[in-house]
């Protein structure tokens, strides 16, 4: 199966820190990829890269195996690509509605929405169908973010992304600060977005929920992928021993499995 998205070789210096150093990723339809690794291994540069943020020095992105440069995340949005960053980047005075469609309002016909008149009924009636569509429970899609939960919220981001992403969605750290039971409603929203075809990137620190919900998980460590794994056939110690290198058979292990296709994790799990 060809890889969705793919970084080939991705080189990034910030001055004289060169945070990527020939970085490779790959992320297939209907699954969900994790990807750790421990601080300053270059995980949130190479997802600004992936999604159009900042621009690789050198190295290739493929996007459905055709070569592609993001001019911006705005670019990358109108491919398929979005991103629920870990801050969530919602306006909390506004209700559900307004956040989901957050500077992609729709506006009335007619003479009202070249003025631009907002079709507010019209945005929550879509809300309300997307929420259902991830199981997404709201009482009030009226009320403002900022009165609901941390699960809730972080429910609206990730029904915001897969309103607009056809292709790819990043999760960054989607389960920090909650708690248990919206931990697990968030985990399930996750595995229902992949399930419906669209990749999940997730980035995350909790190697007990990446084992849970992910398919694969790719290791970068300085800047580069040192192993892939299938989730069914690893365990945290692997896992922790990629990322801090005290793993021998890191490179043999990433030989092994990393060409998993999303197809052969589902068949595993």
């Amino acid at each position: 199966m060809r890889p969705l998205l793919e970084a080939r070789g991705v080189v990034k210096h910030f001055g004289h820190v060169q945070a990527l150093q020939g970085a490779d990723f790959t992320a297939y339809a209907g699954e969900v990829v994790a990807l750790i690794g421990d601080n300053g291994a270059g995980k949130s540069t190479l997802v600004n890269v992936l999604s159009g943020v900042i621009a690789p020095d050198s190295g290739a992105l493929l996007l459905d195996g055709e070569p592609v440069q993001f001019s911006g995340p705005q670019d990358a949005q109108r491919r398929g690509v979005e991103t629920v960053y870990q801050d969530l980047s919602m306006a909390p005075d506004l209700d559900a509605a307004g956040n989901l469609y957050l500077g992609r309002e729709i506006v009335r016909g007619g003479f009202l929405g070249r003025l631009g008149v907002l079709d507010r009924p019209a945005m929550r009636r879509e809300a309300v169908k997307a929420f259902a569509e991830l199981g997404v429970t709201l009482k009030d899609v009226t009320a403002p973010v900022a009165a609901l939960s941390g699960g809730q919220r972080q429910s609206v981001a990730v029904a915001r992304a897969v309103a607009f992403a056809s292709k790819v969605i990043f999760m960054d750290e989607p389960t920090a600060a909650l708690g248990v039971v919206q931990r697990a409603r968030v985990l399930e929203t996750i595995r229902r977005v992949a399930d419906g075809g669209i990749s999940v990137v997730l980035i995350s620190h909790n190697m007990p929920e990446v084992l849970a919900v992910s398919d694969r998980v790719e290791v970068l460590r300085l800047g580069k992928r040192v192993a892939a794994f299938k989730t069914a056939n690893t365990t945290i110690e692997e896992l922790v021993g990629a990322m801090t290198g005290s793993l021998d058979r890191t490179l043999e292990t990433f030989a092994a499995t990393g060409s998993t296709s999303a197809q052969d994790s589902q068949e595993a799990r």
